[in-house]
């Protein structure tokens, strides 16, 4: 069996971040960036230059600094797409656009309101435009999946003669079954008469629950890139999971004849990165990633493990990023060793400044419990990272009195672009009391949609990690707040929020569901 090389292509700042609240800023892309560059990934596609000034300078940030992999822009068949990509990704060591039309007669009729030879015509001036800029253009044919196969085959023969050396086939609503997906990957590349001159690849959304399974179906039919998230992230129910995808091919080389070039230890540090950023935690049981991914409760798989790990493990924990390591530092630990071993982790600091912040951190927290663990670190790191940015708001003080019997009373003071307000509130308990008086301070007018409060470690003295939900105007974002005081974590994460929802541009996409 032949082991072709696998190309792993990462949407996660472009696709991934059109899931609703999702929006990272340019700094939390370009720290994404950095660890899918770790992780290994082939392809990083970056973002959609055309769709917002924030869009543009995000993908041209990451372009700047990224090395070890090629940076991709998305763009529509339309020429103002295609130059602003080619400007955003000028300075790429490894360019790529990416354009893409509808396919269907369903979009052709109803979005593009175009006639098939129309819409052939438009894919073949895309492609050689995006030529202009770079050799490494991708085509791709929207929602694929509901496409006539013959008029596919029409499409994707005129994209490859007018230049493009990737193709990609989409699931944009997650319709397709897998025997089906598998069967259009295997029949464009055996009916296309120049199939031979591009790489076939997949982009399948999990409407359905399907993403991986479509997308590994097109890997064993010939499809040599795989376009997924991590943590599965997207808009609706979300892509392929990248931490499944690699996974699956690399436990099971006795089925793929291909497999990546994925630095697998860096998974979990990414994935808990980007839960981190985005505010969108992953659930226990997540294949992969999830906390009790590799955790065995029932009696008889606790004996067989112990004795023998390959009875109910197929892969090894530390394989994937989990630690094996209990406790990790102390109160005692110096500056170096939590250096040390946050770059064992994956982080590596720009400056003394930031290394300084994230150990006063370090000790401030080591100082609250006896033991801090790995996935303290990356909370700290987080912190550290969000403490940098210029913030429109942030906790000064927090005081709040709780009682049986009593209305809990809440007194926070609060930073407002640096002017220090202050406020007192009542609530049905304590966190209500908190929210309370800083919405009395800021007058967001926004709703509280979700409040979820997860411990980081285990023990008495663990972290709370809380995770808040605000909407307003429609527009939903995402806060993080963690701290071994509860009602502090909540605080933080309601004013993580209302930053978030203070900076949020109009990021409405030219074409919102795109692939």
């Amino acid at each position: 069996m032949s082991n072709d090389p696998l190309i792993i292509f990462d949407t996660t700042l472009r696709d991934g971040e059109q899931s609703p609240g999702a929006s990272m800023t340019l700094e939390e892309k370009v720290r994404i960036a950095k660890m899918l560059e770790q992780l290994r990934v082939d392809v990083i596609e970056a973002g959609f230059p055309v769709a917002s000034p924030g869009d543009f300078n995000a993908v041209k940030a990451v372009a700047d600094v990224i090395k070890d992999s090629s940076i991709c822009g998305l763009s529509r068949a339309l020429d103002k797409d295609i130059e602003a990509a080619g400007e955003a990704l000028k300075n790429a060591v490894a360019p790529r656009i990416h354009t893409f039309i509808a396919t269907s007669p369903i979009h052709m009729r109803e979005k593009l309101n175009m006639q098939p030879d129309d819409v052939v015509e438009n894919a073949i001036r895309a492609v050689k435009k995006a030529r202009q800029y770079t050799d490494d253009v991708e085509f791709s044919a929207e929602d694929a999946g509901r496409s006539e196969p013959e008029f596919l085959f029409r499409i994707v023969e005129a994209a490859i003669n007018a230049g493009a050396t990737t193709i990609n086939i989409p699931d944009t609503v997650g319709y397709t079954m897998p025997h089906q997906f598998g069967d259009l990957i295997r029949q464009l590349i055996e009916q296309v008469p120049n199939s031979d001159k591009a790489i076939f690849s997949t982009h399948c959304h999990n409407d359905l629950g399907l993403a991986v399974g479509n997308s590994l179906a097109g890997v064993l039919n010939g499809a040599r890139q795989v376009e997924c998230t991590i943590n599965g992230l997207g808009e609706r129910a979300g892509n392929a999971a990248l931490e499944e995808i690699v996974m699956a091919v690399r436990t099971r080389q006795d089925v793929f004849p291909c497999d990546t070039r994925i630095d697998t230890t860096h998974i979990v540090p990414t994935s808990r990165m980007l839960s981190r950023i985005t505010g969108f935690p992953v659930q226990p049981n997540k294949a992969i990633v999830g906390k009790n991914a590799f955790a065995h409760e029932s009696g008889i798989h606790q004996d067989g493990v112990l004795k023998s790990r390959e009875t109910y493990e197929i892969m090894r924990a530390q394989d994937v990023g989990w630690s094996d390591n209990q406790i990790v530092l102390g109160k005692h630990s110096g500056r170096n060793a939590v250096k040390t071993r946050l770059k064992e982790l994956g982080f590596e600091f720009e400056s003394e400044v930031a290394l300084n912040s994230a150990f006063k951190r370090f000790k401030a927290l080591a100082d609250k419990k006896h033991e801090v663990f790995d996935e303290d670190l990356l909370v700290i790191v987080s912190q550290t990272s969000e403490k940098e940015k210029k913030a429109i708001y942030s906790l000064v003080f927090s005081e709040v009195c709780s009682e049986t019997g009593e209305t809990p009373e809440a007194h926070v003071t609060i930073e407002v672009e640096g002017k220090e307000m202050n406020a007192k509130a009542t609530g049905g308990g304590p966190v209500d009391a908190v929210f309370k008086a800083i919405e009395s301070v800021v007058n967001s007018n926004t709703e509280l949609k979700l409040y979820s409060v997860n411990n980081i470690t285990s023990g008495t003295d663990s972290q709370g990690e809380v995770t808040v939900q605000l909407e307003h105007d429609g527009k939903i974002v995402y806060g993080h707040g963690a701290h071994t005081d509860i009602v502090i974590a909540s605080a933080k994460a309601y004013i993580d929020a209302l930053n978030k929802q203070a900076s949020v541009n109009d990021r409405s996409h030219p074409q919102h569901n795109s692939i």
